[in-house]
């Protein structure tokens, strides 16, 4: 298929990497100029990459980049035309998806959301999942991208429920990990040996994937950006947001924001967001770490 790929960071350039190895023909373009696909055409705007695509794949940072990259100056929506399908794996507010949605439809163009779950490590080895909101046909015609990039997809509903869905999925880990940073937090305080607690936890019933994919990590003090702190903040907000527009409270969600907030402030914003447990242990005065570190 003729893919338009906007967006080259963490997540999106593995994923247009994995579309050129499939054998798509793929056209990129990022907003920081530089940043090239191997076997990719590189394009100097949204616009530009768009032309001729069948699809246009969006991996941008937030809602406002969706917008201007889809109705800025030298937006894709010059380069639209009936049948495409636009799916985008930013993760943005619902409510606004369904608004961009609803902008595009008039031009015969179908919007499929499309935000992943897996890290950069599921980017890299085509693993990622797919939390889908759109119809059918469009999802049908775009199972061979999802192929290449990721190994399942969920439909959640219509346009919006997979962004939905996703902010459901990160405020989950973004609470589950502040659990587990607050618990070694406080073993270290305790004297409690750290590599003798983590098999504990995970031969438990408080084992979970965050925290079996985040332990190693951290236990040797690797911080370096997987899904960067501000990132996270970001879909912190925008869950609260969402909260707000449904009139739902979300009181430990609020507390685990002003975490994010400090952790942010303490110039923690590009490490990776296991990073809120070093404000943790500069409160604590320890240092949590296995005998690796």
């Amino acid at each position: 298929m003729r893919v338009a790929f906007l967006g080259l960071g963490i997540m999106g350039h593995a994923m247009a990497t994995n579309l050129v190895k499939a054998g798509h023909e793929v056209s990129v373009w990022n907003r920081t100029a530089g940043k090239v696909v191997e076997g990719a055409r590189p394009a100097a705007s949204p616009a530009e990459a768009a032309q001729g695509a069948e699809v246009v794949w969006l991996c941008v940072s937030d809602t406002a980049a969706v917008e201007s990259v889809v109705f800025g100056s030298d937006g894709v929506e010059q380069s639209l035309s009936e049948g495409v399908i636009i799916a985008d794996s930013s993760t943005i507010s619902p409510s606004a998806t369904t608004k961009f949605a609803q902008r595009v439809q008039g031009k015969g163009v179908q919007w499929v959301d499309s935000p992943v779950t897996g890290s950069k490590a599921g980017a890299e080895g085509g693993t990622l999942l797919f939390i889908v909101g759109g119809e059918e046909p469009a999802i049908e015609r775009l199972k061979p991208l999802y192929a290449a990039m990721g190994k399942k997809i969920f439909r959640m509903g219509e346009v919006g429920r997979g962004q939905s869905a996703k902010l459901v999925m990160n405020l989950q880990i973004a609470m589950i990990y502040e659990g587990f940073a607050e618990a070694l937090t406080l073993a270290a305080k305790h004297g409690v040996d750290t590599d003798a607690l983590i098999p504990l936890v995970n031969a438990s019933m408080v084992k979970s994937g965050v925290v079996e994919y985040k332990a190693p990590f951290v236990l040797r003090r690797d911080f370096s950006a997987n899904f960067p702190l501000r990132l996270m903040r970001k879909d912190i907000r925008l869950a609260l947001e969402a909260a707000k527009e449904a009139r739902v409270k979300l009181p430990g969600l609020e507390t685990v924001e002003e975490i994010y907030e400090m952790a942010i402030e303490d110039g923690h914003a590009e490490l990776d967001y296991a990073a809120t447990l070093l404000l943790l242990e500069k409160w604590a005065g320890v240092e949590v770490k296995g005998q690796a570190a």
